[in-house]
């Protein structure tokens, strides 16, 4: 279509949700149009704020009207992935659809839309209950949930995505529908590890973990100590208990007002992580890396809830660029090349550069689990960098793709959904089956191709 089409078609939608739909030049386009991200520069046709189920049945029926395809889209932490395709789209923010209602019987919560993980982790916390929320409390459940899901659970529990029960789902017809075990089972499969290809879910059920406390925490030393850290991590993680979760991290402090003195500025190694056994248990696992005498040792029991801010994530909007890839194994030699790359004598503009411990029950497969029932990797990398301007977004693409080389030797290509940032072919996430199978669901459920999601199968 035409640029004058477009614009032409998406005037279609005005009205709808209330009269909160923005066009390209309206007051309120450019506030509604910006992901969490903001180094994305997002141009849809038209941008829909829904502030009800109801909403969304009318946009997605009125843009299939009109020719124009529907992105939902929570908080858009992942919105560097759709790579400018927004031309013909209709960008649904889901940000007025929130909350959380959790059943303490059957331990499940049921999240809505957009809603943030803080805000189910605090419900699930009063009834004594834990979720496999992410590293930041404010990513939204649902991309988080969809694309897999990696907590400080994850080895002793597998993905997010496996923990749903049930997702209410508008489809591209604008129907609405339950999608579970026994309804709609291939879109239920599909939907677990499948990503937004399929509709907008409105809705998730949940498995909670009846889990109140946890013995979690963080470890720091001087970058200067980075190769002896590293390598001992390394080796730490070879053969170890399910129970512990952990990530490594090359850490540069920013030299912000807020930031505590004593880290103010520096280059640190960073180990943080959750082990869910007793103290005493847990105390022992961690015995090699206390030996390596830690600047700072945070590690002892904590509530569960506390978890969402462990990893000291920046919260609220911020500009970011970076990359990602999985490693077969990390051992010296890897341990070696993530120093070499992006330690102290690197040059590196990364604000980050971590990796994350897989494998456990992320490598076995669930045999009730959806399209991403597991992980084949021991660990996963991410590598980021603030990108306030366009040249250091340019300079921090450059560091975190030197980095990503540096450890390609140990890769075999696979990336998870919600750990990649640019645009990525979907056999870079599932097998060939799997892939055939999430394709043909889709062509069942949304035969228009509808729907535009961070990782389209195409």
């Amino acid at each position: 279509m035409t640029e004058t089409t477009l614009a032409s078609n998406a005037e279609a939608l005005r009205g709808l949700c209330d009269g909160n739909v923005f066009l390209p030049g309206d007051p309120g386009y450019d506030a509604a149009r910006t992901p969490w991200n903001v180094a994305v520069d997002q141009r849809p046709a038209a941008v829909a704020v829904p502030g009800s189920v109801e909403h969304v049945i009318e946009v997605v029926k009125a843009a299939a009207r009109a020719g124009l395809r529907v992105l939902p889209q929570s908080t858009g932490h992942g919105a560097i992935a759709l790579g400018g395709r927004l031309g013909d789209v209709v960008l649904l923010r889901l940000a007025e659809l929130t909350g959380v209602t959790i059943d303490p019987v059957r331990q499940t919560a049921r999240v809505v839309g957009a809603t943030l993980w803080q805000e189910v982790v605090e419900a699930a916390a009063a009834h004594g209950l834990a979720a496999l929320h992410g590293s930041a409390p404010d990513v939204a459940v649902a991309g988080y949930t969809l694309g897999g899901g990696l907590s400080w659970y994850a080895r002793k529990h597998g993905l997010a995505c496996n923990q749903v029960v049930a997702a209410e789902v508008v489809l591209a017809d604008g129907t609405l529908v339950r999608a579970d075990a026994d309804r709609h089972p291939n879109l239920f499969w599909a939907l677990r590890g499948g990503g937004g290809n399929f509709g907008v879910v409105t809705a998730l059920e949940l498995k909670l973990l009846p889990v109140s406390q946890v013995y979690a925490g963080m470890m720091l030393w001087d970058v200067a100590r980075a190769g002896l850290v590293c390598r001992a991590w390394a080796e730490w993680t070879h053969g170890l208990a399910d129970e512990a979760t952990t990530a490594l991290r090359l850490l540069s402090v920013p030299p912000m007002p807020e930031v505590p003195e004593f880290i103010r500025g520096r280059q640190l190694v960073v180990i943080d992580g959750a082990i869910l056994t007793d103290p005493e248990q847990a105390a022992a696992l961690l015995a090699p890396l206390r030996a390596l005498q830690p600047e700072l040792d945070t590690f002892g029991p904590m509530p569960a809830a506390g978890l969402t801010r462990l990893h000291l994530d920046p919260e609220g909007p911020t500009p970011s660029v970076g990359d990602h890839l999985t490693l077969t194994d990390f051992d010296a030699f890897a341990a070696d090349a993530l120093v070499t790359a992006a330690g102290a004598d690197s040059g590196t503009t990364l604000l980050a550069a971590e990796v994350r411990h897989l494998g456990g029950a992320l490598d076995r497969p669930d045999p009730a689990g959806g399209a991403l029932n597991r992980l084949d990797a021991g660990y996963g990398v991410h590598l980021v960098a603030v990108a306030a301007t366009p040249e250091l977004g340019a300079r921090g693409r450059a560091d975190a793709a030197r980095a990503a080389a540096a450890l390609r030797p140990w890769s075999d290509g696979r990336l998870l959904p919600t750990f990649t940032e640019e645009p990525a072919e979907a056999a870079s996430f599932f097998g060939p089956t799997t892939l055939a199978r999430l394709r043909a669901i889709r062509a069942q459920y949304d035969p228009s191709g509808t729907f535009l999601a961070n990782h389209p199968l195409d």
